[in-house]
């Protein structure tokens, strides 16, 4: 018998809930027990979400628009608390998926030993993460945020260490900033409208007198700047290079889906409350994203020209990666959004793989010689001149080879160079800056996306160019000191996985850019959505457990 999918949305949240709870049972004498725990829920949770996503995309789903609701104790919206899964919540389920497992193999080589309680907070920041893509109001989206970011916290001081404490200590204080904000901002709201059911509010935002307009504006401005800072967008992001630079690795290759979240939010909530509204707030808050995410761009690529290791690199790449999606939701255009999103999955699994990446290269270097020849390099020093010497041939070690495979693809995939899918996501969304249709219409590019095409090119150049430098110090011409590093296989397996994922991406560029421009089309046009959530009727019990109760 094959289970209802209405029932199987709430599996995305019991699945690492139970885990984690069960992991509790075991000390770390039973880490192996808990790791094999871990790993198998997580495989559970990826064949979950790809048969979620495929009940979204099926003709014959139950609900309009591929929208399946469940109601958590069977009351009626939108009184209810509702878990609402569509194209867009289907597609981060997947990817977080996706990111975990590479992330809890990769950990089974070091950092599951380095401290308590390492599964259980995996568990649970996927908890967290599978519950905001999900839930349909914002109350819960308020639960599920703190849930994550709780996690994230042990996460982030795992295995301890002088700096990884000051940049874990600045992230917490940061983000409950950012849950204050959060609280304050879904209070004023609900004193407005009365509801926090995001289908609800969409209806009822237009009903707003213009005498509360006001009060109801500075409660979503309050609200958005909590996400903003989750999200990255400069000047909220000082928080994030050091931060994500100073975790462990595998908590930050899952890290790199975190700040996707508040893109994923924003992306929600502003075209489901203001997307399709011409009376009230038309557009509200989309210069800021666009212009907000323009000097995003440009601050991240900054970094990552000034940046001497590659933690805080790729860490200045999430930055370009956020910068780039907010840009593309402020312009509010279909074909924008659909190859936003197709730039978020491949960004997300290239940074993903870099994190991890990046531990294994600086394994075998003194970092302190790495920042110095860079240094050196930076201010026109030059090593001495040495005799040259003959050499005949140099043999390349395998570990090497792979190492130097893996950083190039990442590299191709951040710069957007061709023939990987990070180039087909900033074609896409260049082509529908600048297509045709538009030119017909006698409608000019705005002056946004001129400045929008010239930043992507310049961060690609950036990138590009640090990235090169780089591998250069790594792979051709390394430190004196440096040694040939120690990797396991379930270190590099992991790697090549994400890699390999960002392959399949290009090879099935087309279906998966359909399923995109619909996940688009929907988001553009929420009616099926809203419909879905407030017509969705609460369960009848079966007639024969009627009578016998």
């Amino acid at each position: 018998m094959m289970l209802a999918p209405e029932h199987l949305v709430i599996a995305p949240i019991l699945l690492p809930l139970v885990t984690g709870a069960l992991q509790l049972f075991f000390d770390d004498r039973g880490r192996t027990l808990k790791a094999t725990l871990s790993i198998l829920s997580t495989i559970v949770l990826l064949i979950i979400s790809i048969l979620l996503i495929r009940f979204t995309y099926s003709d014959d789903h139950t609900s309009g628009g591929g929208v399946v609701v469940y109601l958590l104790g069977n009351w009626p919206p939108p009184f209810a608390i509702n878990l609402v899964l569509d194209h867009l919540s289907a597609m981060m389920l997947v990817l977080t998926a996706t990111l975990a497992l590479p992330a809890l193999i990769f950990s089974l080589g070091r950092w599951h030993r380095a401290g308590a309680h390492f599964h259980t907070l995996f568990q649970l920041l996927l908890m967290g993460l599978n519950g905001a893509f999900l839930t349909g109001d914002l109350f819960n989206l308020f639960v599920f945020f703190e849930v994550m970011l709780a996690a994230s916290y042990g996460l982030v001081l795992h295995g301890s260490g002088l700096l990884r404490v000051k940049a874990g200590l600045h992230y917490i204080a940061i983000n409950l900033v950012g849950s204050l904000l959060f609280l304050i901002g879904v209070a004023l709201i609900y004193g407005v409208t009365g509801t926090l059911n995001m289908a609800d509010l969409a209806l009822k935002i237009p009903q707003i007198s213009a005498s509360h307009a006001t009060l109801l504006e500075s409660g979503i401005a309050i609200l958005s700047v909590a996400f903003l800072i989750k999200a990255g967008m400069w000047p909220l992001s000082f928080w994030l290079p050091a931060t994500y630079a100073a975790a462990p690795a595998p908590s930050a290759a899952v890290f790199a889906i975190m700040s996707k979240v508040g893109i994923y939010v924003l992306l929600r909530l502003s075209l489901l409350f203001f997307g399709n509204n011409p009376d009230f707030s038309n557009g509200l808050g989309a210069q800021i994203l666009v212009y907000g995410g323009l000097a995003t761009i440009s601050f991240g690529t900054v970094g990552v020209l000034a940046s001497q290791t590659l933690g805080r690199f790729t860490s200045y790449s999430v930055l370009i990666s956020s910068g780039t999606l907010l840009t593309s939701i402020g312009l509010v255009q279909t074909e924008v959004t659909a190859g936003a999103l197709f730039y978020l999955i491949s960004s997300t699994l290239a940074i993903s793989a870099l994190f991890m990446l990046i531990e294994l290269m600086e394994r075998g270097q003194n970092v302190a010689a790495s920042v110095l020849a860079v240094t050196m390099e930076a201010f026109g020093y030059e090593d001495e001149e040495t005799e040259d010497e003959e050499i005949v041939g140099v043999a390349i070690p395998r570990t090497i080879a792979v190492l130097g495979t893996c950083f190039a693809a990442c590299a191709l995939l951040l710069i957007g160079l061709p023939p990987l899918s990070g180039f087909i996501a900033k074609f896409v969304i260049l082509s529908a800056l600048f297509s045709p249709d538009l030119i017909d219409q006698l409608t000019a590019p705005s002056t946004a996306s001129w400045w929008f095409m010239a930043l992507l090119i310049l961060s690609g150049l950036a990138t590009l160019i640090a990235m090169v430098r780089s591998g250069i110090h790594t792979f051709w011409a390394p430190p004196v000191e440096a040694t040939l590093p120690r990797v396991l296989f379930i270190e590099i397996l992991p790697i090549t996985a994400l890699v390999g994922a960002t392959l399949v991406l290009t090879i099935q560029a087309g279906p998966v850019m359909r399923f995109m421009e619909a996940t688009a089309i929907s988001l553009h046009a929420p009616q099926p959505y809203i419909e879905g959530v407030l017509h969705t009727p609460p369960t009848t019990l079966p007639a024969s457990t009627e009578s016998t109760e």
